[in-house]
């Protein structure tokens, strides 16, 4: 198998491993409330579905050649999504408690505000 073609399947791989975080999120989010059996029988039936659609995806490149390491490059695109995902949401929750300790000071700030034009308006009638 040529390079370039190795490089095109490992970037397929690792874009694999992206895609397939996000669906197995999905599928936890399906099945969270259900019954342990219909848990059970979705996500088999759930990894049955990712193996054929990767099955075809390298069928489509490469015409089914397979290499331990492209499962390696899912692996590894799996667990970087993973590690973004948890280093986004950190930001994310820091920003959105920073912007709760923003508002509270404006609030407070104001509050002051109001209550000096509310004397001021006490004062003038």
């Amino acid at each position: 198998m040529p390079a370039s073609l190795q490089l095109i399947t490992l970037g397929a791989s690792f874009l694999y491993g992206f895609i397939f975080y996000y669906l197995m999120k999905l599928n936890y989010k399906l099945i969270k409330n259900k019954k342990r059996f219909y848990q059970s029988l979705i996500t088999i039936l759930f990894m049955y579905n990712i193996v054929l659609l990767y099955i075809i995806i390298i069928f489509k490149i490469n015409n089914g050649i397979f290499h331990f390491y492209f499962f390696i490059m899912i692996t590894l695109g799996f667990f970087t999504n993973l590690k973004l995902t948890q280093k986004m949401l950190k930001n994310v929750k820091c920003r959105s408690f920073i912007e709760k300790i923003k508002k509270k000071c404006y609030t407070i700030k104001n509050r002051g505000d109001q209550n000096k034009t509310q004397s001021n308006q006490k004062r003038t009638t």
